[in-house]
């Protein structure tokens, strides 16, 4: 069960696309990243209001399964779900769907950082409560 999950709809645009008229491959990632900061403002946090505090992300692994492509104008559903929360790291997962089609899948895993890279800890407001067991 996610510690949080949120759901944008992105519609494709023309600059998305390769010759061939399919949403590019790099994109997946930045849609990944629009749904970590959407997820984050969900949960009642701006991404800039974090930076200035300090408290920096860094992506330190991707993964992305592609299924099916997606085109210029199609609106898409990406989904977003914080699965794991350590003292300094964060793991997403996405599902990039058009209506009940699965595009894509992928996860993330993001540390926090100082303005110099160094690793810190998570504040604790960030972390949303684990849900509860049966």
């Amino acid at each position: 069960m996610p510690l949080a999950e949120h759901s944008i709809s992105i519609r494709v645009r023309y600059p998305e696309v390769d010759g061939m008229g399919y949403l590019h491959h790099s994109r997946y990632l930045q849609y990944f990243e629009m749904g970590r900061v959407e997820l984050l403002r969900h949960l009642g946090h701006r991404y800039a209001d974090l930076e200035a505090r300090g408290i920096l992300f860094v992506v330190i692994k991707a993964e992305i399964r592609y299924k099916s492509p997606a085109r210029y104008d199609e609106e898409l559903r990406l989904t977003t779900r914080l699965v794991k929360a350590t003292h300094v790291r964060f793991d997403h997962e996405y599902i990039l769907s058009r209506e009940t089609t699965i595009l894509a899948e992928g996860s993330t895993s993001i540390a926090c950082v100082d303005r110099v890279g160094q690793l810190q800890k998570i504040p604790d407001d960030l972390i949303p409560p684990s849900p509860p067991t049966r």
